[in-house]
């Protein structure tokens, strides 16, 4: 039989940083940041398990996570030993006869046509433990769902298997929310439809959700619901479709021209990057946080077609952040490019960009 395996790093940006200071395990630990609480806007990139007992959770500011878990030591992040972590768990993982597809740092699914997927489970959790000293949580399933939501149920540091037998018992009185990819705005709009459980949204009439969510959503909702999930496993290299960059600021912003200098400055600067990689920047994204915390997102296809010219870029990123009333103090800025893939003529494969809150 077909069975797809999800692997998930337990606490994985925490657990490197416990192998380096392996007098933290067992305590509350709270990366983020430069790792010092007292300054402003800084986040929570991970939380040990003792730590999210006090309600730290990824996300939160620094400042709330003290408040939260007065004890908690705090650590600057250091993405160099986390990429080099994953690419020693992802080198192992692929040491065994099954294709892998990697999903970021502490993520990938492996399997296929699989005897024993628990015997395979065990063999993957213990030489990835061998390697790294690292706990891995794995789900099993008869396609990613079911394996992405068993590996929930695995951790920390187990081996879970859901299919469609076990589906509606596990699953059914779950709020929709427990679904991948149901966020809080879609939650909140099966909620004004009364489907608040993942039984309700698996029983409903496709009629009802239609006029709100559009065809596709419509189809995938209720087939998501009843556990059905994508089955393939790619083994392509990862690509890059865009590259975002973005900056939250110690005192907000409330001229509209500095706003504007640091818009152009981060376009330019990410092009610049994106350009020593060999990439062509196709469409170009603006992100405006105002205060207190109301995010806005406006984008567009740049009309030169796909570029490496920085200034560019920066033209149009400026001509995006006219859509925005600039006229309440701005905490945040970012800015997305999207990429050309390799390979592809001009003006294709890039992702699509449409403006929306």
């Amino acid at each position: 039989m077909r069975w797809l395996l999800h692997l998930d790093m337990d606490q994985f940006i925490v657990a490197v940083e416990v192998l380096r200071r392996p007098d933290l395990a067992g305590k509350p630990v709270v990366v983020g940041g430069d790792g010092d609480p007292s300054r402003p806007r800084q986040v929570v990139a991970s939380a040990s398990y003792e730590a999210r007992a006090f309600g730290v959770r990824s996300g939160m500011p620094l400042r709330t996570a003290a408040r939260r878990c007065r004890d908690a030591v705090f650590l600057a992040t250091d993405h160099a030993a986390y990429d080099a972590a994953s690419a020693t768990v992802m080198d192992t993982l692929r040491s065994f006869d099954v294709p892998v597809e990697v999903w970021g740092w502490d993520e990938a699914y492996f399997g296929g046509d699989v005897a024993d997927p628990f015997r395979l489970a065990r063999e993957v959790r213990a030489a990835v433990l061998a390697a790294t000293d690292l706990s891995a949580s794995i789900g099993i399933g008869e396609n990613k769902l079911q394996a992405k939501i068993a590996a929930q149920y695995a951790k920390p540091g187990g081996i879970f298997q859901i299919t469609f037998g076990s589906w509606p018992g596990l699953m059914s009185e779950r709020p929709v929310s427990a679904l991948w990819g149901v966020g809080p705005k879609t939650a909140k709009k099966l909620d004004a439809l009364s489907l608040r459980t993942v039984g309700d949204l698996a029983a409903c009439d496709p009629a009802v959700l239609l006029p709100v969510f559009g065809p596709r959503m419509t189809a995938w909702l209720p087939a998501a619901a009843a556990g059905h999930g994508d089955v393939s496993l790619s083994t392509e290299p990862w690509v890059a479709r865009s590259k975002s960059r973005e900056t939250t600021f110690p005192t907000d912003l409330t001229d509209p021209s500095l706003v504007a200098s640091h818009v152009a400055e981060l376009a330019a600067g990410l092009t610049s990057e994106v350009v020593l990689d060999g990439r062509l920047v196709t469409h170009v994204a603006v992100k405006v946080r105002f205060a207190p915390f109301f995010t806005y997102l406006r984008s567009m296809k740049l009309r030169e077609g796909a570029t490496a010219d920085p200034s560019v870029v920066s033209a149009a990123a400026l001509l995006v952040l006219e859509k925005f009333a600039l006229d309440r103090p701005v905490r945040l800025l970012g800015v997305r490019v999207d990429l050309l893939l390799p390979g592809v003529g001009d003006g294709e494969g890039a992702v699509g960009a449409t403006g929306g809150d």
